[in-house]
């Protein structure tokens, strides 16, 4: 057979069911990916694609023909991935064991938080409120991709900072409003006195 004769046989050939070149790219993502650069990827229409996430969504939640899966395909951080289930968390803790990466330390968990909740900020606000230097921490953060510089401020050119698409993956958000609430968190500052003291 001539190469020509390859050629033809390959494009008479049908193309390969959408769902199936969806799985593909979503397997080997590192980051959610965005619904337009999935389509560009699979070489379909935005609405296509969309329409397929959403059946593949049901087909793995066992809402279809099949049982329910060990992982769910998620909306998160502005694109589509795939996660294990909650329900598997310990078992796959445990097969990961020592292989986990180093967690935050309380001081880089204390000063995200308070990037998240007050950006854009610059780092002598974070050190301000959290009344340490925090220029370590800060270059921690920036390092491990869940902070970055926003920009410099016009008067004083101090870099304002916010948090990255990494984070809202990691917290297996949508967006940063999703975070909950902070002032029910909030100690009222009445621990420590005793009724009598206060007049």
């Amino acid at each position: 057979m001539t190469v020509e004769g390859a050629s033809v046989q390959n494009e008479a050939e049908p193309e390969t069911p959408l769902a199936e070149r969806i799985e593909a790219i979503l397997l080997i993502v590192d980051e959610p990916i965005a619904l337009v650069a999935l389509a560009a990827a699979v070489h379909a229409p935005v609405p296509a694609v969309r329409q397929t996430l959403e059946a593949l969504v049901e087909d793995y939640d066992g809402r279809g023909a099949g049982p329910r899966r060990g992982f769910e395909l998620r909306e998160v951080g502005g694109g589509w991935r795939l996660y294990v289930r909650e329900d598997h968390d310990d078992l796959i803790a445990d097969f990961v064991g020592g292989q986990a990466p180093a967690r935050l330390s309380q001081a880089a968990l204390e000063t995200l938080a308070v990037i998240a909740y007050k950006q854009p900020v610059t780092r002598g606000q974070v050190a301000s409120i959290r009344a340490v230097n925090v220029d370590s921490v800060v270059r921690t953060l920036l390092g491990r991709g869940l902070i970055t510089e926003l920009f410099a401020d016009a008067e004083t050119g101090a870099i304002n900072y916010g948090t990255t698409d990494a984070l809202l993956e990691h917290l297996g958000i949508n967006s940063i409003d999703e975070l909950p609430p902070i002032s029910p968190l909030l100690d009222d500052g009445a621990d420590g006195f005793d009724e009598g003291t206060l007049r």
